[in-house]
């Protein structure tokens, strides 16, 4: 059968049915967006505070080894407990301390840190911080040393967990 001339164009209906369609697929792709972006600050979260952590027991290596010498009285309680010899603070880590063997009179500058990361959830790079005196869940730092670092987001994680607790 041969069509007449004027109908070789997409009916309305046609029109709206694949309009229909895009914003369904739209629809469905703004989620996974979210959630993808959501999940890549996870990991940048995740591997920012085993950064931060793993300088700050790096210190505390360098501290027990007798590499840094304890000058504050608060950083070394007493020498018979060398697991609270941690930096006073981030920026001990970012500023570098002086590293050497106590027989020696050489040292060097040894930095644990480029800087401090900035939290991908707050965008500071402030963080919250725990001293080895504070309980293992305290919200409020003590002063005495870095022991802990812990985000200051109020969020909720996809595995529904606090980015705070992590």
């Amino acid at each position: 059968m041969r069509r007449k001339i004027g109908t070789l164009g997409f009916t309305y209906i046609e029109l709206m049915a694949a309009l229909a369609v895009v914003m369904v697929l739209a629809a469905a792709a703004i989620p996974v967006f979210r959630w993808d972006e959501k999940r890549r600050r996870e990991g940048h979260l995740r591997s920012h505070l085993a950064t931060m952590r793993a300088a700050i027991d790096q210190y505390n290596k360098y501290v027990q080894e007798g590499l840094i010498v304890a000058t504050d009285v608060q950083q070394c309680a007493s020498p018979e407990n060398p697991r609270t010899c941690f930096p006073q603070s981030l920026e001990d880590l970012v500023k570098g301390v002086e590293v050497g063997d106590p027989e020696s009179p050489d040292t060097k500058t040894v930095i644990f840190l480029q800087r401090i990361p900035a939290d991908p959830f707050t965008e500071e790079a402030r963080w919250g911080i725990r001293s080895y005196q504070d309980d293992w869940d305290s919200n409020s730092w003590g002063g005495e040393n870095v022991y802990d670092v812990y985000s200051l987001s109020d969020l909720r994680a996809l595995d529904g967990t606090y980015y705070k607790d992590w």
